[in-house]
C-alpha cells in the first residue's frame, strides 16, 4: 500500500477495537487517530463530513471513505485477503454475518448501557437496580450464544470475524467486577480461552477495562 489506511477513533471503543484487531491480523499498515468522547473531534464539521452519525470508528482508504464497524472488517476482508476470517463461500458468510447482525440487533443493545452504567459511572452514582436487571437479562442474551458455542469450538467453523467482533462484548461482560449476579458459563469462558492468546486480542483487548 503506498498509504497508511487512516482509522478514527479512541482506543476504548469496542468498535474501534474490532477494526483495529482485525488490521493486525491482516497485517494492515493502519494509522490511528484519536476521536470521539474526551478527544472530541466527532463533531466539527471536518469529520461529520466523513461521518454523518458523529460516531468512531471512520476509516480513510485512500479515497474510500466507510463507517460501521462491521462493515469495515468486511471491508477489509474482501479486499485485503481476509478470507479465512470471512470465506467466500455463501453460506458459511451467512452465518458470519448472521451473528455480526445478532450483536448489533440484540446483544449490543442490552450490553452497552450496562457496561456504560458500570465500568463508566462512579460507584456510588450506579443505579443498582438497573444493574441487576440488566444483568439478568444480558445473562439470557449470552446462553443464547453458550448454547451455539455447544461442541464447537468457534461460532462459525474456524475463527472468524464473527469470534472477533462478539468476544471484545463477552470478554468486558466476563471481567467486569459489577456483574457478581451474571451466570457462569463454561463454554463461553472456554471460547474465550481459545480466542485470547491472538496477539490482536492481547494487544487491543486484553487490557484493563475502561
Amino acid at each position: 500500500m503506498s498509504k497508511k489506511i487512516k482509522v478514527w477513533g479512541r482506543f476504548s471503543s469496542s468498535n474501534v477495537k474490532k477494526v483495529m484487531w482485525l488490521a493486525e491480523e491482516l497485517k494492515l499498515e493502519v494509522e490511528r487517530i484519536d476521536a470521539g468522547r474526551q478527544y472530541g473531534v466527532v463533531d466539527t464539521p471536518a469529520y461529520k463530513a466523513l461521518n454523518p452519525n458523529s460516531r468512531v470508528p471512520t476509516i480513510e482508504d485512500g479515497d474510500f471513505v466507510l463507517w460501521e464497524s462491521n462493515s469495515i472488517m468486511r471491508y477489509f476482508c474482501m479486499k485485503y485477503g481476509g478470507e479465512a476470517f470471512y470465506p467466500v463461500d455463501p453460506a458459511t458468510r451467512a452465518d458470519i454475518d448472521r451473528w455480526l447482525d445478532w450483536s448489533l440487533s440484540i446483544l449490543v443493545p442490552v450490553e452497552s448501557p450496562l457496561f456504560l452504567g458500570t465500568m463508566r459511572t462512579p460507584p456510588e452514582k450506579q443505579d443498582k437496580a438497573t444493574i441487576a436487571a440488566g444483568t439478568q437479562k444480558l445473562g439470557e442474551i449470552y446462553a443464547i450464544l453458550d448454547r451455539r458455542l455447544e461442541g464447537r469450538d468457534y461460532l462459525v467453523k474456524n475463527f472468524s470475524i464473527a469470534d472477533l467482533g462478539l468476544s471484545i462484548f463477552a470478554d468486558r461482560w466476563l471481567r467486569n467486577p459489577f456483574l457478581a449476579g451474571r451466570p457462569l458459563s463454561a463454554r463461553l469462558s472456554a471460547w474465550i480461552a481459545r480466542i485470547s492468546p491472538r496477539p490482536g486480542f492481547q494487544k487491543f483487548v486484553g487490557g484493563p477495562l475502561e
